[in-house]
C-alpha cells in the first residue's frame, strides 16, 4: 500500500524576504506568509488527510496551524523535520556569508555533500536525517495520505529522492513558499507526483532561485 505526501514549504517570513539563510534559526511568518497559509487552507479543505506532521520551528507551525483547521487532525511537531543546520551562516545573507567565510561559502555553494556550514550539519547528514523520517512515517502511514508542512532544504532532498537527482547537482525545480508538492513512497521507492501547485497563491517566494544561478537551498 502506497502512502501519499502532500509537502508544502512555509509561509514567507521576514528573513526569506531579505534573503536570509535561516536554517534552525526560529523566525515567526510575515504578514505574507500568514496570508498565504490560509490561502492553502482553502485548497487543503477540498482534500482528505489521515495525518498532519510540521517542523517544530514557528515558520512551519505557524503554516500548519493556518493553512489547516478544516482537517479535523492534530499537528504532530517533529524535530527531525527540521531545515537543514547551517551554523555560522544562520541570519546571514548570501553575500554575508561568502565576505565571512569564503572557503566554507565556496564548498557550501558547490554542495559537496560531507561539507558542514562551521558549527552546521552536512548535507549528507541533513539528507540522511530525512530521508529517514520520511521512511519511518512512510512505513507507519502505510496507504494514507499525509500533509507535512517543512522547509525548502527538506523538500529538495525529497525531489531528489524521488527522482534519483544527486545531492551534488545544481538545483533546477523551485521550492515556493506554500505551494503544494506530492510525493508518494511504494513498494520501497519514492515517486514524484506533483510539484510546485500554486493556483491558490496570488504570489510565492523562492527567493535562492531566483536570486542564484546554482540554486543552493536557504530556507
Amino acid at each position: 500500500m502506497p502512502t501519499r505526501f502532500c509537502l508544502i514549504r512555509h509561509g514567507e517570513t521576514a528573513w526569506n524576504a531579505a534573503g536570509r539563510l535561516q536554517g534552525h534559526v526560529d523566525i515567526p511568518l510575515n504578514d505574507v506568509g500568514r496570508a498565504q497559509a490560509k490561502a492553502a487552507a482553502r485548497t487543503l479543505a477540498t482534500l482528505s488527510f489521515n495525518a498532519i506532521y510540521s517542523s517544530d520551528l514557528a515558520r512551519a507551525l505557524q503554516t500548519a496551524t493556518d493553512a489547516s483547521p478544516g482537517l479535523g487532525l492534530d499537528i504532530v511537531a517533529t524535530p527531525a523535520l527540521r531545515e537543514r543546520c547551517l551554523g555560522a551562516f544562520q541570519g546571514l545573507t548570501h553575500a554575508e556569508a561568502q565576505a565571512r567565510y569564503p572557503s566554507d561559502y565556496a564548498r557550501f555553494r558547490a554542495r559537496e555533500p560531507d561539507h558542514a556550514p562551521p558549527g552546521g550539519e552536512s548535507l549528507h547528514d541533513f539528507s540522511a536525517r530525512i530521508e529517514a523520517a520520511f521512511t519511518s512515517a512512510a512505513d507507519q502511514r502505510r496507504g494514507e495520505t499525509v500533509l507535512v508542512v517543512t522547509h525548502g532544504g527538506v523538500l529538495d532532498v525529497l525531489r531528489r529522492l524521488a527522482t534519483g537527482q544527486g545531492l551534488q547537482a545544481k538545483r533546477d525545480f523551485p521550492l515556493l513558499n506554500a505551494a503544494l508538492n506530492w510525493i508518494e513512497r511504494r513498494d520501497g521507492r519514492w515517486l514524484l507526483l506533483s510539484w510546485g501547485e500554486t493556483a491558490h497563491l496570488e504570489a510565492a517566494r523562492d527567493e535562492v532561485f531566483d536570486a542564484m544561478a546554482d540554486r543552493t537551498d536557504a530556507s
